[in-house]
């Protein structure tokens, strides 16, 4: 009773800013308590090839369930970001089953591009928050080795007779050149800003930092060759490439002629396998069942622009999302924003003045991977990775979208 009374009192009191509200705890505040990933692994040829999504699914369901201690009948609604996959809403429902939740669990996919991670866990958050449910998972999953996004037809004559409706069939190479060429954006900033992605990925590599937030998968690998199998057991992500230089990437062809000759493979984010997942409830429940409290689920936006531009999606949805919570970016301690490709990472550092020491930490898209539906989710669990690390408070996550749009995240890290 306490406790309720002081989040009604706190929620008639009008705040001394912005940043006081987000951070005041309340019974309702919709918190995550675990927050864990696979290692992410390369499309084609990585550890995950042979592994299809119903099989990431599985694997990292059953490490959820292993290390979130809690009871799996628990759990209400599972909603999966995936964006490839038209038959994910049938995955994500059998390997919930074959993980260890009972058909009591339900499920779903949803799919907003390369933000349907962040998507999920905004839909299970707001499914807790108005009592739908109480206990919910969010995932985001992809395997780019098995699925495509591309188009398969042109869109229909009605659509087609509206110019910014049929960017919307502009492949993503194909936008990243036009931010280049729109906003002057140079290979040479772009390869120089992929350098630094590399180089921070590999420092937090090598110094275990990515080690909370990823679950070791034991998986088969078969020989392309001899068609031999073995098991293995995934531990690392497996994109970094060491020692890379801005030399090196300068020699690189171009890969998205005749569009443009900026954007290449090693400036852009890399095909990739991977999911990651978020476990939320009220505040009040986790402190019900013994649950740690990893963050608070502050709340998330999306927010439109030209599709031929997609790429700069985070400058629309960061200052429309701060701005619902009255904050600024000086309130904000660290950000992760998708590097799709470095034309739009270069683009969003300078048009919104990042401080490029709180901007991926850890490295981005460039040298970690871009599993599509993953990437909203495994956000989280390396922002608040790199929150607790750091001892930092406050959490924004943002990615563009695919026919132009951009979506944000805002967390309150409570691992201090």
């Amino acid at each position: 009773m306490t406790e309720r009374l002081k989040s009604i009192v706190s929620q008639l009191s009008p705040s001394q800013s912005g940043l006081s509200a987000i951070t005041t705890k309340n019974p309702d505040d919709i918190v995550i308590t675990l927050a864990v990933r696979t290692p992410l692994a390369k499309a084609h040829k990585g550890g995950l090839k042979d592994t299809p999504l119903d099989g990431i699914l599985v694997k990292l369901l059953k490490q959820v369930i292993a290390k979130s201690n809690l009871d799996p009948a628990l759990v209400e609604d599972i909603c999966l970001g995936n964006v490839s996959d038209s038959k994910a809403a049938y995955y994500i429902r059998a390997a919930m089953l074959g993980a260890g939740f009972p058909n009591t669990t339900s499920g779903s996919s949803v799919n907003r591009f390369c933000s349907s991670g962040l998507k999920a866990v905004q839909d299970i958050a707001n499914q807790i928050a108005t009592g739908s449910i109480e206990i919910g998972l969010a995932m985001g999953a992809e395997s780019m080795t098995t699925g495509g996004d591309r188009l398969e037809r042109p869109f229909f004559d009605e659509i087609l007779e509206r110019q910014e409706a049929r960017d919307c069939m502009q492949p993503m190479g194909q936008t990243s050149e036009n931010v280049a060429k729109d906003f002057n954006i140079s290979r040479e900033r772009q390869d120089r800003y992929a350098v630094e992605s590399y180089r921070r990925a590999e420092v937090a590599q090598k110094a275990g930092w990515f080690d909370d937030e990823i679950v070791p998968i034991q998986v088969k690998v078969k020989d392309p060759k001899t068609g031999e199998e073995k098991e293995i057991t995934l531990t690392k992500d497996e994109g970094p490439r060491y020692g890379t230089t801005f030399e090196g990437l300068q020699k690189i062809k171009p890969a998205f002629l005749p569009h443009g000759d900026r954007s290449h493979g090693g400036n852009s984010s890399q095909l990739t396998d991977g999911a990651a997942a978020v476990l939320l409830m009220k505040r009040s429940k986790a402190q019900e069942l013994g649950q740690p409290i990893l963050a608070k689920f502050v709340g998330a936006t999306v927010a439109g622009l030209a599709p031929r531009i997609m790429g700069i999606g985070p400058t629309v949805a960061i200052p429309k999302l701060l701005t619902q919570f009255n904050l600024t970016l000086d309130d904000i301690d660290l950000i992760e924003i998708n590097e799709a490709f470095a034309s739009m990472a270069v683009y969003c550092l300078e048009t919104l003045k990042i401080d490029h020491s709180k901007l991926n930490v850890r490295g981005g898209a460039i040298a970690l991977g871009h599993p599509l539906g993953c990437t909203g989710a495994r956000q989280i669990a390396t922002g608040l990775s790199e929150c607790r690390r750091q001892k930092k408070k406050i959490l924004l996550t943002s990615m563009c979208i695919g026919t132009g749009m951009g979506m944000a995240g805002l967390f309150v890290n409570e691992q201090l």
